[in-house]
């Protein structure tokens, strides 16, 4: 962190004393906050500003990014009042009275939210030892600047079209971005105002929100970040992280609540805070204000998702052992925005599920290729729809034809008294799969997100119908890619020594390498 002007005393000893703690100041902000910043509490005591455990969650994925990056992207979804708002202004105050000519701006999405965030910020410089504590150039309702350091920390309500756009800013804070009015016209402006390039080194951009449905710009912007397609970085806070959250009451567990503290680990205080808050907001609405996942967070009319959530969660749990046939899905991209999607799947196990933008379909194959050699797949699965028939065509000539399986998704289900059509029927066994426990899935947000999003009718003949991808990109702005290749190693029983095709080394084609190579899974 570059040198401000700082106070230091005449004596030789004190001012090596001083430059020690300055120097740990700089390198370490849960120390810094600790012994500089105070908040005042829930209890409205004010307090030394000690990292509670979301916080010290969201500094270390912070400070991961910057070594890794040198700048901050983060988009963060939280549940409520679990002090994201807190730790991020503090962070940037921490930066601005210690750095040269820097800019924080905060932008809220109402007037009693900058009031109160302002309120925070000017208590931090209150409470200031005064080793570390910058003189004051301009105080006013939406700025505070430091004059020794031509520093400064500005404030905004989205209300105001036009907020943030003049100025050239090395920390943004987006506060409550899913209820920001006009949002994708602040967003852009906003975007502008920070350095890119090599110039992005040292900035900061936190955007974080409670959920408010789906389709808005903070929802496009967390799909995104999770599937990799932006420079952010999705960052989740489960609300029983929140140490206030718990309540001292004898309680007994019926056995959806009992479950539920099965799965995420809940004490009986935290079940019985969480029973008395949804007896107050209502279970959808607790859901989306208090998540334990980002898809619970974002589901919209739950009761018409076709796989339960806490089914994907258990799966995400659990640790099994592979013992299978292994297969490989192949979701061949259609459409501009959407990405091709490889999914292995052993028996009880998926291994990885991995997403390509922009792909040809020559790209695809030769990403098959580079894959079968690795795992030595007894069945590749690739929908045809769109432009899939190519890579199944091309795959075919190179010598894979009797492994590689055509899949049309919309064609007529092998059970088509159940299913409306064979991807509904592929989803139905996905969903019979995840029952079977144990199984397992990749850890990872963006698969349980796919999974968990996708909703369902009954057609005219009482058959499950599955939401068309077109109708899911209206709804979550892009179609469930992930989900859609785990689902495709359903596409047809495989038994384990069925059909494989049988190479020793040497055999192979050009293509193939010429050599065995063991399994490789990330």
């Amino acid at each position: 962190m570059a040198a401000a002007s700082r106070r230091t005393s005449p004596d030789p000893q004190l001012r090596e004393r001083q430059a020690k703690l300055h120097a740990a100041f700089d390198a370490d902000f849960p120390f810094y906050s600790a012994k500089c910043l105070h908040i005042r509490t829930k209890a409205g005591e004010i307090l030394p500003f000690t990292l509670n455990k979301a916080q010290q969650y969201i500094h270390e994925r912070a400070e991961q990014q910057l070594r890794d990056r040198g700048y901050i992207r983060i988009i963060l979804l939280k549940g409520r009042q679990q002090g994201a708002s807190t730790y991020i202004e503090g962070r940037f105050m921490w930066k601005v009275s210690r750095r040269r000519g820097v800019k924080a701006f905060i932008l809220t999405h109402e007037q009693a939210a900058t009031d109160n965030l302002f309120e925070m910020t000017e208590r931090y410089h209150e409470y200031l030892p005064t080793m570390v504590k910058p003189r004051i150039g301009t105080s006013n309702a939406k700025e505070l600047s430091f004059v020794d350091l031509n520093s400064a920390y500005k404030i905004g309500t989205a209300g105001n079209r036009g907020a943030g756009r003049s100025s050239t800013l090395q920390y943004l804070h987006g506060s409550e971005v899913a209820f920001w009015p006009h949002a994708e016209e602040h967003a852009a402006g906003l975007m502008q105002a920070i350095p890119k390039g090599a110039d992005a080194v040292g900035t900061e951009i936190f955007l974080e929100s409670t959920a408010n449905g789906i389709g808005n710009y903070f929802h496009e912007q967390w799909v995104k970040a999770e599937k990799g397609e932006s420079d952010f970085e999705a960052v989740f806070v489960p609300w029983y992280w929140d140490p206030g959250y718990r309540l001292d009451r004898e309680i007994t567990l019926d056995d959806e609540e009992l479950e539920h503290a099965q799965l995420y680990g809940l004490d009986m205080q935290q079940m019985a805070w969480r029973r008395e808050k949804i007896a107050e907001l209502g279970k959808e609405l607790f859901k989306q204000e208090y998540p334990v996942t980002p898809e619970e967070a974002f589901r919209a009319a739950a009761d018409a998702a076709f796989i339960d959530g806490n089914l994907i969660a258990r799966a995400r749990k659990n640790r099994v052992d592979p013992f299978g046939a292994p297969l490989l899905g192949v979701d061949v991209a259609r459409f501009g925005d959407d990405a091709t999607t490889f999914a292995f799947r052993e028996g009880r196990k998926v291994h990885w599920v991995k997403r390509r933008l922009k792909y040809s379909t020559m790209d695809t194959v030769g990403e098959v290729i580079q894959l079968h050699r690795q795992v030595r797949f007894k069945r590749i699965f690739v929908d045809v729809i769109g432009v899939g028939a190519g890579v199944v065509d091309r795959l075919r000539e190179l010598g894979l034809g009797n492994i590689v399986v055509a899949v049309n998704s919309s064609e007529r289900a092998l059970d088509d008294k159940r299913w409306h059509n064979k991807r509904t029927e592929m989803w139905g066994e996905l969903l019979e799969w995840l029952k079977d426990e144990p199984v397992q899935i990749p850890d990872s947000d963006s698969l349980a997100g796919d999974i968990g999003a996708v909703q369902y009718k009954f057609d005219s003949n009482g058959r499950y119908q599955l939401e068309k991808k077109e109708d899911m990109k209206k709804r979550l702005l892009r179609s469930p890619d992930e989900g859609d290749a785990v689902a495709l190693t359903f596409a047809e029983p495989v038994p384990m020594g069925d059909g494989a095709i049988s190479y020793e080394p040497g055999e192979e084609d050009f293509l193939m390498g010429g050599e065995y190579y063991e399994p490789e899974y990330d």
